[in-house]
């Protein structure tokens, strides 16, 4: 069964697409089966893994109107082990076509019923806000991660994430999890990185994952080539550090499964 991952926080700019690519390349260099949902109408996590979305033709909306099935969506990329559903900018329309469906909510949890087994970690790209999409992710999603960067507004807005997901708890999917707080975009010369490492982790503790991904060059190249960072440059910072996140997920969800 497989665990679905949604990857959000609805500022822009946090590191949210870097970390949903680069975490699915590092889940699929380790063996897991990795699906990558694109619920971002930019779509950039499709473009980061080299796609043309101009020509995608079946993408995440059809899976949200149901018109086809996530298989028909799937496209298999140049990372080992990694499938994605690809997004285009119609997306944008979804939230307005969707308003008067019923269970418009989760739309998405009902098309992923039918792949959920065959993948060991989905991992859903949200956009950055807390609209239908981002709202249909956190419903399908067992747990989700939100990445915060080591920057002077780092923690604003992550109240209003946090409740959120707190309604989402109550309304839609009681057994949505936080898999972690992800500390981007760090820089150890800078005092300012510092403190807001130390005030995360000293107001969310255990929720915060050991690893922090680390301001790094190859990072930022990375997308314009199409590859994720293991594909691009596999000994760099980068790689590393998403290497170490996707060990740490592993671990701790088969401790739970008690593996």
């Amino acid at each position: 069964m497989g665990k679905i991952i949604a990857i959000a926080n609805q500022k822009g700019g946090v590191g949210k697409t870097t970390t949903t690519v680069n975490l699915a390349a590092s889940l699929g260099v380790l063996e897991k089966k990795v699906l990558l949902i694109d619920a971002d109408p930019q779509a950039n996590a499709s473009s980061g893994l080299g796609i043309d979305v101009e020509s995608v033709e079946v993408g995440t909306y059809q899976i949200l109107e149901h018109s086809n099935t996530p298989d028909e969506a799937t496209i298999e990329c140049t990372s080992p082990n990694v499938w994605v559903i690809p997004a285009h900018i119609d997306l944008v329309a979804i939230e307005i076509e969707l308003v008067d469906k019923e269970n418009r909510e989760y739309m998405l949890k009902q098309a992923l019923e039918s792949v959920k087994d065959k993948y060991d970690y989905i991992l859903i790209d949200c956009a950055p806000s807390l609209g239908l999409l981002t709202l249909n992710a956190l419903t399908a999603a067992d747990s989700v991660v939100i990445p915060i960067q080591c920057e002077y507004f780092a923690l604003e807005g992550l109240g209003k994430l946090l409740n959120t997901i707190k309604s989402v708890q109550k309304i839609h999917n009681p057994s949505l999890d936080i898999e972690g707080l992800l500390l981007t975009m760090y820089d150890s010369r800078l005092r300012l990185s510092n403190q807001v490492v130390e005030e995360v982790q000293k107001h969310f503790n255990d929720m915060v994952f050991e690893t922090i991904i680390q301001r790094n060059i190859k990072l930022s190249e990375a997308p314009s080539y199409g590859e994720s960072i293991i594909n691009y440059d596999a000994t760099s910072k980068g790689a590393s550090n998403y290497l170490h996140l996707a060990e740490e997920i592993i671990k701790k969800n088969s401790s739970k499964v008690g593996l």
